[in-house]
């Protein structure tokens, strides 16, 4: 169901706050975790959950939205306003992103600064679905454009390496730690250690521990986000503690959308 929705308020002050979800590296469930997320959060705030990811998009997939023809490409390609790629699902609201060639070559990343000044005027919390890498300017922004970062990691070497030059990028440009979360984690890992090692590198806490689970892989096939589909699992529950663990924080309603619009814009990698 597609929502258009005039993004205005009046309010002076009001909470709104944006979290990029990130890991530095594919294969982690960063699409997953946004949406748990996000529903989570959706319990108690506004939220809008946008897939960033222009090269290789997959949150319609987890949604409902395969069909979709109006996305994220033809908003930053200048053929859609924000409102037309806009889908009320599972209690959110949902920017998704296509995941055609063309609808890539076309896309303008910096005009994700307008999408998500826009969206701010109308929402609690924005969660941008990050790309796996750093390589580009469309992977890097949705992490300058945040208040703070929620880095997704496997309790892996490369996948900890990884995720801290993702904390170093996002230093670099004032973006806040928010905290990490460890997913797919199998029984034969030792992750209490591996946590409690990683949270010395790290900024922010460890929001929650996620099993490796069947039900999301199920959730997947059946184009629903983890915890529309299996909500008593075990992941499911892990991920609703690390919500738990997020705070929003309120800020000025003026100064959001000003902020946004006038982000700084990486050089091409």
């Amino acid at each position: 169901m597609r929502v258009f929705k005039y993004y205005t308020r009046t309010n002076v002050n009001y909470m709104v706050e944006v979290f990029a979800v990130a890991s530095g590296k594919g294969g982690t469930g960063k699409t997953t975790s946004t949406l748990a997320l996000g529903m989570a959060l959706a319990t108690e705030y506004d939220v809008t959950v946008i897939d960033t990811d222009t090269g290789m998009a997959n949150m319609l997939f987890h949604t409902g939205l395969s069909d979709t023809e109006t996305t994220l490409h033809e908003v930053l390609g200048g053929q859609a306003a924000v409102d037309e790629a806009i889908y009320e699902r599972f209690g959110m609201d949902v920017i998704p992103c296509g995941t055609s060639l063309a609808g890539f070559r076309e896309a303008d990343p910096t005009r994700l600064r307008e999408v998500v000044a826009t969206v701010a005027g109308g929402t609690d919390v924005i969660l941008l679905d990050s790309a796996a890498t750093l390589g580009t300017r469309s992977a890097v922004l949705p992490i300058v454009l945040a208040d703070r970062i929620v880095i997704v990691l496997q309790p892996t070497v490369p996948s900890i390496s990884d995720g801290l030059k993702v904390q170093e990028y996002a230093k670099t440009y004032g973006t806040d730690v928010a905290g990490v979360l460890f997913n797919r984690v199998t029984e034969d890992e030792n992750i209490d250690t591996v946590a409690t090692k990683a949270q010395r590198y790290f900024d922010g806490q460890t929001l929650a521990k996620v099993p490796e689970s069947e039900k999301v892989r199920a959730a997947r096939r059946a184009s629903k986000p983890l915890l529309a589909h299996a909500a008593e699992s075990a992941a499911a529950a892990a991920y609703r503690e690390a919500a738990g663990e997020l705070t929003v924080r309120d800020a000025d309603s003026t100064a959001v959308a000003d902020r946004f619009r006038n982000a700084v814009i990486p050089d091409e990698s």
